[in-house]
C-alpha cells in the first residue's frame, strides 16, 4: 500500500529534484542518509499479518549483514517473549545492529506505547515548522487559512454562494448544496465527513486534533479551527444570501512557531512491556512527510477520479522511526565501533528540550501544556548534536539479562528472547545503565519517604581528558543528589560512574496519572557537551 516505499525512502532516500505532492512541499527531496545501501523486507500483507514473517523478516535482515533496522510497526501490550519485534531485535542487538521502532498511533493518552523493550529506540513523532493550507477569500475581503492537501491550486476561481448546514454529518443537506460552498461543524475526525453532493467546496470548522495527521478530501476543502470558524459563521449570519466566498489551495507556509511539537496520536509512556526505562526515547519529525510513493497506488482522489504521483505526504510514528533510523546509519558510519546502546544514548542524551521560540516543546494532546519525558522521551532529535555527545551510556546483551531476570521473567521465557540456552541471572537488576530514570511510586503513598537509587556509568567518547559537572533540574516536592557530583576523564574510551538518588518527601502526593520530572545534565567545563537525561517520577 506505499508504507514501505514512504518509510524506506524518509529514511535513505537519494536525492530528487522537483519532488512535490501535487504542488505541496515542491522542492529536492532527499532521505536522512542518502548514501545509504536500502534493503528491504516485506512482513506484512493485506491479508493478515503474521508473527513468523517478522520474526522471519528481521533475521533475514540481520544475516545479510544491515547495520540499522527501521521497524515502522507494533502490538498492543505483549510481553516482550511473545512480541516478535522485541524477541528479533534482542538478536540484532548482539549482532551489533541497532533497531529503531515506531511508538504508535494511539496517543494522547498514557500507556498506548509499542515497541517498549528497552533494546530498541521507541520513537515518537512531532510536528515541523510547515504547514500545508487552502484559503478562503469571504465577500467582506476577510481571508482564513486553513488546513488542506486538496491536490488542485484553484479549485474555485470564481466567488460561489457560502452557507452553512450545521453538522458535517447532515448528509441530507449537502447533499442538497450543489454548487455552493458549504460550511459545516465536526466533533470528530474531519477527513471522513462525507463529500456527498458538494460540488463547491466544503469548509469543516473543527477542533480534532486529526488535522495534524490527514487534511485530504475528494472535494475541494479545507479544515477551519473553531476560532476562524465563529468568523465565517458571523459572516453569513450578517449577509445572509448574499455571503460569498473563494478557495485556493496548494498554499504552503514556512517557518511557523513554534515547532516542533509533540503530535497528539504519538503514543505515550509508560512502557507497558518494561516500566523499568523511560519510553518513548524521543521524538522526530512525523507529522505530514513527504516521501516516496509506489506508481501502483493511488495517491489522492478529485471526486470518483484516482490520482496517482511519485510522492505522498503521510503522517505517524511510522513515519519518524525511520528519520531517526537514517540518523542511527550516519552514527555508525561517523562511529563504527559504538554499540546500539551508545549510538542510542547519543541521540537521546543530545536531544533538545526546546522548540524555535527557545520554549519547552509543547505537547498538541495537552492542550500545548510542556510535553513530558512520557509523551517526548528525552526531547526532539538533534543529529548533528548526537554526531558528538561526549559521554554515552552503554550497554550489552547481558546487561538486558539481568534486566529480564529481575521483571520475573522465567527461565524458558527469557530463553525465548535470547533464543539461547544460557540466561545468567547473578546480578539480576532492574536498574539498566540506561540514559535515563523512571522511579514508580504506588498511588496515594504519602505516609513515609521513598527512596530511588540509580546506578549508572558512562564512557567519555571525547578525545582527551575532559572534567564533567552535573546540573539537576529539581522536581518539587523531590530531593535530587548526585555522587559524585564531578566527573574527571583523562582519555577516550574511560569509564566513569556515578549513583543518583531521588527522594521523595513525607506527606508528597503524586496523583494517578500525573506525570512530575525533572533532568540531569553531565555539562563539561569547555562549554561544548551537555548530556541530558529525564527523571520522570509517576505512578
Amino acid at each position: 500500500d506505499g508504507h514501505g516505499t514512504h518509510t524506506s525512502s524518509i529514511a535513505a532516500g537519494a536525492l530528487a529534484g522537483g519532488a512535490s505532492y501535487f504542488g505541496y512541499a515542491a522542492g529536492t527531496a532527499r532521505g536522512v542518509a542518502p548514501r545509504a545501501r536500502v534493503a528491504v523486507y516485506k512482513v506484512l500483507w493485506d491479508e493478515a499479518a503474521f508473527v513468523s514473517d517478522i520474526l522471519a523478516g528481521i533475521d533475514r535482515a540481520v544475516a545479510d549483514g544491515v547495520d540499522v533496522l527501521s521497524i515502522s510497526l507494533g502490538q498492543d501490550g505483549v510481553p516482550m517473549d511473545r512480541d516478535p519485534v522485541a524477541v528479533a531485535s534482542f538478536g540484532a542487538m548482539e549482532r551489533g545492529v541497532f533497531v529503531a521502532t515506531s511508538a504508535g498511533n494511539r496517543g494522547p493518552w498514557l500507556g498506548g506505547l509499542h515497541n517498549g523493550a528497552p533494546r530498541q529506540l521507541t520513537v515518537g513523532a512531532s510536528t515541523v515548522d510547515r504547514e500545508f493550507s487552502g484559503k478562503v477569500e469571504l465577500g467582506n475581503g476577510i481571508t482564513i487559512v486553513g488546513s488542506s492537501l486538496y491536490p488542485v491550486a484553484a479549485a474555485t476561481r470564481r466567488r460561489l454562494p457560502l452557507v452553512f448546514v450545521g453538522a458535517c454529518n447532515n448528509r441530507t443537506s449537502l447533499a442538497m448544496a450543489g454548487d455552493k460552498i458549504v460550511a459545516c461543524e465536526d466533533d470528530g475526525n474531519p477527513a471522513s465527513v462525507g463529500p456527498a453532493g458538494v460540488a463547491g467546496g466544503l469548509l469543516v470548522i473543527s477542533g480534532s486534533p486529526s488535522v495534524e495527521y490527514d487534511v485530504r478530501f475528494p472535494v475541494p476543502a479545507a479544515v477551519i479551527s473553531p476560532e476562524d470558524g465563529r468568523t465565517i459563521l458571523d459572516y453569513i449570519r450578517r449577509s445572509g444570501s448574499d455571503a460569498t466566498a473563494r478557495l485556493r489551495f496548494q498554499e504552503i507556509t514556512l517557518g511557523t512557531r513554534p515547532a516542533p511539537a509533540v503530535a497528539t496520536y504519538s503514543s505515550r509512556g509508560p512502557s507497558q512491556i518494561c516500566p523499568a526505562v523511560v519510553k518513548p526515547d524521543l521524538v522526530a519529525p512525523g507529522s505530514l512527510v513527504l516521501a516516496a510513493w509506489p506508481p501502483n497506488a493511488a495517491a489522492a482522489a478529485v471526486g470518483a477520479r484516482l490520482l496517482y504521483a511519485p510522492y505522498n505526504i503521510l503522517s505517524g510514528t511510522s513515519m519518524a522511526c525511520p528519520h531517526a533510523a537514517g540518523v542511527a546509519a550516519l552514527l555508525r558510519a561517523a562511529h563504527p565501533g559504538w554499540s546500539p546502546a551508545a549510538i542510542r544514548s547519543a541521540m537521546m542524551t543530545t536531544a533538545d528540550a526546546v522548540d524555535n521560540t527557545l520554549q519547552p516543546i509543547k505537547d498538541l494532546g495537552e492542550q500545548r501544556r510542556p510535553a513530558t519525558p512520557l509523551a517526548m522521551g528525552s526531547g526532539h532529535l538533534n543529529p548533528n548534536r548526537a554526531m558528538d555527545p561526549g559521554l554515552v551510556y552503554d550497554a550489552g546483551p547481558g546487561d538486558y539479562v539481568k534486566l529480564l531476570c529481575a521483571m520475573a521473567y522465567t527461565k524458558k521465557e527469557i530463553q525465548s528472547i535470547t533464543r539461547s540456552p544460557e540466561a545468567d541471572c547473578s546480578g539480576a537488576s532492574l536498574d539498566l545503565n540506561y540514559p535515563s530514570f523512571i522511579a514508580s511510586l504506588m498511588e496515594n503513598q504519602t505516609a513515609a519517604a521513598a527512596v530511588w537509587v540509580f546506578r549508572r556509568t558512562v564512557t567519555n567518547v571525547g578525545e582527551g581528558m575532559w572534567t564533567y559537572r552535573a546540573k539537576v533540574t529539581p522536581i518539587k516536592g523531590f530531593s535530587i543528589t548526585v555522587a559524585p557530583e564531578v566527573l574527571v576523564f583523562r582519555e577516550k574510551d574511560e569509564k566513569q560512574s556515578f549513583v543518583l538518588t531521588v527522594e521523595r518527601h513525607v506527606g508528597i502526593k503524586v496523583d494517578e496519572g500525573v506525570v512530575v520530572y525533572g533532568w540531569l545534565s553531565w555539562e563539561d567545563d569547555q562549554g561544548k557537551h551537555r548530556v541530558r537525561s529525564p527523571i520522570v517520577v509517576t505512578t
